[in-house]
């Protein structure tokens, strides 16, 4: 049986601080296959964000960090830092929460999204130009040539989001984290971005770790969840299992208030769609 392609064994980091030593991530571990979408899901505060920024190893210096993880086979849990510059990007690529903060506002989309192919791939700079191109068409932009031509600010949050998400793919990575993708985005947007990165998991086949605290999201878009409460994993399977039979009392609660939201959400719609008629 082959090897995943992201392996993460007995994960811990924590912290020392003046009150003694705080934990963010204790011992955990989980496998993301290509080609499937793991939803890592907990409230704020759980450990998530932690957990990828372990995996790309751009922790704190403050931060102590255990156990191993292997992308592709290799174990990057000691690389040197330039060593693990050759990593990023090329095998995993990361989407942060909110790409205003994420994209330089000084640089123009194109020197962004080429940066990266000039040298992971060794491309000449009109070769990246066009591949930046493309990769911007895949995402839904039909305007690439315009859009590469300008700075984040010139962008709505949902066209920044799909820049995010072509230069991320542009290096066809393995493991996409896509670290709350949605959070900032309106509704309607939402649901594009979560059609959009499922589409491109079936197209270039990269697994995806989806970070969230969005039942919702959860359920429409992964194909195995894992539960994260103070920085454990609580439980973990296939969406099916844990969204249809979960195990564990805080999953159960997680479920129940996502679905007390949603019908206070849908009352609230029908008495003001009742006052405007």
């Amino acid at each position: 049986m082959s090897e995943p392609y992201l392996s993460v064994r007995d994960l811990t980091v924590s912290f020392q601080t003046s009150s003694g030593v705080f934990t963010a991530v204790e011992n955990i571990s989980f496998d993301l296959e290509k080609g499937e979408i793991l939803a890592l899901v907990g409230e704020s505060g759980s450990g998530k964000s932690m957990t990828s920024l372990s995996i790309l190893r751009l922790l704190p210096e403050a931060a102590r960090m255990t156990g191993t993880i292997r992308i592709d086979g290799q174990d990057i849990s000691a690389l040197p830092r330039r060593a693990m510059e050759d990593v990023r990007g090329a095998k995993i690529g990361m989407i942060f929460q909110e790409p205003m903060t994420s994209l330089n506002p000084v640089l123009t989309i194109a020197r962004q999204m080429t940066e990266g192919l000039l040298r992971h791939k060794g491309m000449k700079r009109h070769t990246a130009f066009e591949t930046a191109r493309t990769c911007l068409e895949d995402v839904g932009i039909s305007e690439s040539g315009r859009v590469l031509a300008q700075y984040p600010h010139q962008l709505s949050g949902g066209m920044r989001q799909r820049v995010m998400i072509a230069a991320a793919l542009a290096l066809r990575p393995g493991v996409l984290i896509a670290d709350e993708p949605t959070t900032a985005l309106d509704v309607t947007v939402q649901a594009q971005v979560l059609d959009l990165l499922v589409d491109l998991k079936s197209r270039y086949g990269s697994g995806i770790l989806l970070i969230t605290h969005d039942i919702g999201v959860v359920a429409e878009t992964a194909d195995r969840v894992a539960v994260m409460r103070g920085g454990r994993i609580l439980e973990t399977g296939t969406a099916e299992t844990v969204l249809g039979s979960p195990r564990h009392d805080y999953t159960k609660a997680l479920l129940s208030s996502h679905l007390t939201v949603e019908k206070a959400m849908r009352e609230r719609y029908n008495r003001i769609k009742a006052i405007a008629t």
